[in-house]
């Protein structure tokens, strides 16, 4: 699986300019990634699932972005950052491989090469949505930051199945276990001057976000509360313009486990297979 590694590949590179003219490669105010993590999981998801492929050739998924779903039961509304679905209108021109460039992905050789070998995933207005993806993070101020983070993780898998109980909900954490960190909204005008570090205790203050996030419901078919697939990555990343670091060393997850990332693709490969085998 290749997402990981895409996205602290990505995040390496600071991109993301704040209103003072500093770049960041993670903001909290920016979304860009969230998007990255999620195209990982698509990119992943599409190589290692036939039927998603054929799918895709026929023309019968696409995607969309920043989608709204409404609860029908509680008639409550939630962006998710990407969903797969299908048509409900003309294709827009954006592909699976356009807005990489967009989203400043950095791939390598041999993942641009796997790119070019899979159908194109075109973007459409969303008709049924078969799969929602929310990607999260805890990057500082780890306690302080876990009632928010439970709740908007909880409430998007309430939605997704509010709205439609056969989608696949899908939920993307990263937590980072970096000891001390730049947080752009301390250092909106003094980062080169006089940086104002956050400090953290770790791995204490990793293994609180992780624990929280396991508390998430999960399902295991149909009908159930809770996420289909939930996965949770580690990261070690300062904010400082280091190279972001994957951690494959507990706290993290590790293979088996039902929140390792590569668990998470197999296990949405097999309810794809599943769910929607009769889908044309």
């Amino acid at each position: 699986m290749h997402g990981p590694e895409i996205l602290v590949r990505t995040l390496s590179s600071s991109t993301r300019r704040d209103k003072s003219g500093n770049l960041w490669q993670y903001h909290s105010r920016s979304d860009h990634h969230s998007k990255v993590a999620c195209w990982g999981v698509i990119f992943d998801l599409l190589s290692s699932t036939p039927l998603l492929r054929r799918h895709v050739e026929a023309g019968v998924v696409c995607f969309g972005i920043n989608h709204e779903m409404r609860d029908f039961v509680h008639d409550r509304t939630k962006n998710l950052d990407l969903v797969l679905c299908t048509p409900s209108g003309v294709a827009t021109g954006d592909t699976l491989a356009s807005i990489a460039a967009g989203y400043d992905i950095a791939l390598t050789d041999a993942e641009r090469a796997v790119l070019d070998g899979l159908p194109t995933l075109g973007r459409a207005p969303v008709g049924s949505v078969v799969m929602a993806l929310e990607a999260k993070a805890c990057m500082t101020a780890h306690q302080r930051a876990l009632p928010r983070l439970y709740d908007e993780l909880n409430s998007s898998h309430l939605t997704v199945h509010g709205s439609s109980d056969q989608a696949i909900a899908v939920g993307f954490t990263m937590v980072n276990i970096a000891d001390h960190y730049l947080s752009p909204d301390l250092n909106k005008k003094n980062r080169v001057t006089d940086p104002d570090w956050s400090q953290h205790k770790q791995p204490r203050d990793a293994q609180l976000a992780i624990d929280k996030i396991k508390q998430l419901p999960r399902r295991s078919k149909a009908g159930d509360v809770g996420y289909d697939a939930l996965s949770i990555v580690v990261v070690d990343m300062p904010n400082d313009g280091s190279l972001v670091k994957l951690i494959k060393s507990p706290p993290a997850p590790q293979h088996g486990d039902i929140y390792y990332y590569d668990t998470m693709i197999a296990r949405l490969s097999g309810i794809y297979a599943t769910r929607f085998k009769d889908l044309a």
